[in-house]
């Protein structure tokens, strides 16, 4: 009130308000976290509800805006949006009402008492052996061998594929640290801690030691010709001159590779950990130990 920007609630819009709680939500979740929420709240929410005074906003209003986003939701006039975006603007704008709560400006969520589309969860798809096999042959001739060798055999995020530097790789020992992760951004790449919020160290087959070796040599000598010499702060997946590769680049590029198979399954990178998990399991590991060995103090061992 001193400053002279406060709103009277009472004409206070929820375009205006998301806009607030999102300068509130910057410095308390990550950026990519952020960029998502901003996104979701500018071009999901306020189109549909941004102009309802906020302390009107009833949990009907709030049931018509998902039915409406669900046929025409899309901002290229082609159709609705897909329940699992609209089971997310519901979780974005409870979150915020919450918030609006708290600073009591209202005096209960209105959307507490709407229920968002149902989803059904996509399922995760795990390779058995014998495609397991195929995949690492049907890779081995790109770079992006090395990743999925890492998905598969180690149940690494690609995250933390694209973070591995090789300081964290004890060839000697048969086993790598997993301390941080690689978050991209607006800005750029970011490091960032690991998904659970604490280190782990893999145990390495003889494989993945086998050709992390035969790997490491053919790097050492690719950035030699550059003039660059492999440090423990090289990345092991990196470009052909060493800088750090975006995660979003890691999936398309598997995506590509993968499509020439005309006998491999579609899968997403991410499920390579699963299928490692499943692995562990049907070779007589115990479930916590495979718990540990991909998520330590996580009790979804799929991640």
């Amino acid at each position: 009130m001193r400053s002279g920007t406060y709103v009277e609630p009472a004409k206070t819009t929820v375009a205006q308000f998301l806009d607030r709680w999102l300068g509130h939500m910057r410095s308390q979740v990550a950026p990519r976290t952020f960029e998502r929420y901003e996104e979701i709240a500018r071009k999901n929410l306020v189109p549909f509800l941004g102009q309802v005074v906020l302390n009107k906003l009833r949990p009907e209003r709030i049931s018509t805006a998902y039915a409406k986003a669900l046929v025409s939701g899309r901002r290229d006039g082609a159709g609705g949006l897909s329940p699992w975006t609209v089971h997310h603007m519901h979780r974005i704008l409870q979150q915020a009402l919450d918030q609006a709560v708290r600073w009591r400006i209202l005096a209960r969520n209105p959307a507490d008492a709407v229920k968002p589309p149902k989803v059904e969860r996509q399922k995760m798809k795990a390779l058995d052996p014998a495609e397991t096999a195929r995949l690492l042959k049907h890779f081995r001739p790109t770079r992006m061998f090395v990743p999925v060798l890492l998905g598969v055999l180690c149940g690494l995020r690609r995250g933390e594929v694209t973070a591995l530097r090789w300081g964290a790789v004890d060839l000697t020992n048969a086993q790598l640290s997993i301390a941080e992760s690689t978050e991209q951004t607006r800005n750029g790449i970011r490091q960032k801690e690991t998904k659970s919020g604490r280190a782990r160290t893999v145990a390495l087959p003889s494989l993945a030691v086998e050709e992390l070796c035969r790997y490491r040599v053919h790097q050492a000598e690719e950035l030699l010709k550059l003039g660059i010499r492999v440090t423990d702060e090289t990345h092991v997946f990196a470009q052909a001159d060493g800088r750090p590769i975006q995660p979003n680049s890691l999936t398309h590029e598997f995506a590509r590779i993968l499509a020439r198979s005309k006998s491999l399954p579609r899968i997403r990178f991410h499920d390579l950990r699963h299928s490692h998990a499943t692995h562990l399991l049907a070779n007589g590991v115990h479930p916590k130990i495979a718990q540990e060995r991909l998520v330590p103090g996580h009790s979804d061992h799929a991640g």
